[in-house]
């Protein structure tokens, strides 16, 4: 690591020996994946026994299993690890509801400065590469409190961190632009971040606006300011367990109907994509309502991101204020959206450390592991698709493709190193040899591959 904060990239020819974990290749067989200029140039079995390279820069994989790269499809790069920052100690949770997380960060984000943002995004960075990630989608607040701070951090990290990681920007809203005393300061500053050519994401929130006629204002202006500017965009969206009121989804839906640019496979070599996340009130949707909404969005780059950890957190506090209370939950049921209903979908972490999420850490796959729990399922094909909402369904939902193990692709992957040793002091360690397994119970041990250079932070 040059300097203690840049990742070291070592480049690789050929991964030799692994077993691929990704449909339509055999686990129990070794593949040599042969890579040239960033891509996958060929992969070959070695059924004849192990190839010899005497040239040729090779990792050996040892047997141990491949799969595609992680990706955080939904991440706030510049709140994160406030809670465990020293310069923030005096911000505690007292109540760990959301007004109060808003608060909180509003009082941290008067003391943001350039070296503290770098300094924990940093950290999240790193973290985050170690654990398999070569994509994300960062969230950073723009608005009359921090102005561009956040986003200029953003970019100096995105630039220091370039080749080991897809960073797209996201110029976030969390703050009105359309209501209140600041509304307007708001928005001026956001029409500015979106057209810095760094950001390639507009994110608001309007569910922090003062009424409905306000909350339409915001997706209006969002969905139009991105259409103009020829950029994704992103909203965190009905964050409710409210059965009274009306939600958005659909609002923004029929919205994206009359837009071309948001529409699946329109010619172009650009993909952009919108993505609802949070959306907890449609977890009170009937068959019906689930029926429509899947028609409504079949021809659209529509995709809906589950963010389980903060929303089991923020709705979970028990009505009755007492330990023993009620406590209604609701996150997206994204591996039914997606089976059931066809709609597209990922799953992503969204916060760290941080009032909004308390816990956590900054690995996609522990979010993949709690979902076996969370939405019941532990078949061989729910851990595919749980890997998948991690992987390249999370990568496709930010606007990349990804066809994992495919010639020609991006040399992204995650080497996991899964002990299992058959002698030495390592002989007691359980190995993994599925998908399941690794999926059950993530391996702590991993390499990074991005684009066809192994990784360390």
């Amino acid at each position: 690591m040059v300097g203690g904060n840049y990742p070291h990239c070592e480049d690789i020819d050929v991964i030799s020996g692994a077993r691929i974990l990704s449909v339509g290749w055999d686990p129990e067989v070794r593949y040599d994946i042969h890579i040239g200029d960033s891509k996958i140039k060929n992969i070959v079995s070695q059924s004849a026994g192990p190839s010899s390279y005497t040239t040729r820069k090779v990792l050996d994989a040892s047997n141990c299993l491949i799969a595609p790269s992680l990706c955080h499809a939904h991440i706030h790069l510049d709140k994160c690890f406030l809670l465990s920052d020293p310069e923030f100690a005096d911000l505690e949770i007292t109540k760990g509801d959301f007004d109060e997380a808003m608060e909180i960060t509003s009082k941290a984000k008067v003391r943001f400065q350039r070296n503290n943002l770098v300094k924990r995004g940093r950290w999240l960075i790193a973290e985050s590469i170690a654990t398999g990630v070569t994509h994300m989608r960062a969230f950073v607040e723009v608005d009359y409190i921090v102005r561009m701070k956040c986003l200029d951090a953003a970019i100096e990290l995105k630039k220091q961190f370039a080749a080991a990681c897809e960073i797209q920007i996201c110029a976030f809203a969390q703050e009105p632009i359309c209501s209140g005393t600041q509304g307007a300061a708001n928005r001026e500053l956001m029409e500015a971040a979106v057209f810095n050519e760094h950001v390639s994401v507009l994110g608001t929130t309007p569910y922090v606006e003062s009424d409905e006629e306000n909350v339409k204002k915001n997706i209006d202006w969002a969905t139009t300011m991105a259409a103009d500017r020829g950029v994704h965009l992103d909203f965190h969206l009905d964050y409710n367990l409210d059965g009274s009121r009306n939600t958005c989804a659909d609002l923004v839906a029929k919205q994206l109907e009359s837009m071309t640019l948001y529409q699946r496979n329109r010619p172009s070599s650009k993909k952009l994509t919108v993505v609802l996340s949070h959306c907890t009130r449609l977890t009170l949707h009937s068959e019906p309502d689930w029926q429509a909404l899947s028609q409504r969005v079949q021809n659209l780059e529509l995709y809906f991101v589950g963010l389980p950890t903060s929303d089991l957190y923020m709705m979970g506090k028990p009505h009755n204020h007492e330990g023993g209370g009620e406590r209604v939950r609701g996150t997206l049921q994204i591996p039914q959206m997606i089976q059931k209903y066809g709609i597209q979908g990922a799953i992503a972490i969204n916060n760290v450390g941080n009032a909004f999420t308390p816990y956590g850490s900054c690995d996609p796959l522990s979010i993949a592991s709690m979902g076996v729990g969370l939405y019941h399922a532990g078949t061989k094909q729910d851990a595919r698709l749980l890997y998948e909402c991690v992987s390249n369904r999370a990568i496709e939902s930010i606007g990349d493709t990804s066809r994992p193990f495919t010639i020609g692709e991006s040399a992204d992957f995650v080497l996991f190193d899964l002990g299992g040793s058959e002698s030495g002091l390592l002989s007691s360690q359980r190995g993994r040899k599925t998908l399941q397994e690794v999926l059950y119970d993530p391996p702590k041990e991993r390499k990074t591959i991005f684009r066809g250079n192994l990784i360390t932070t």
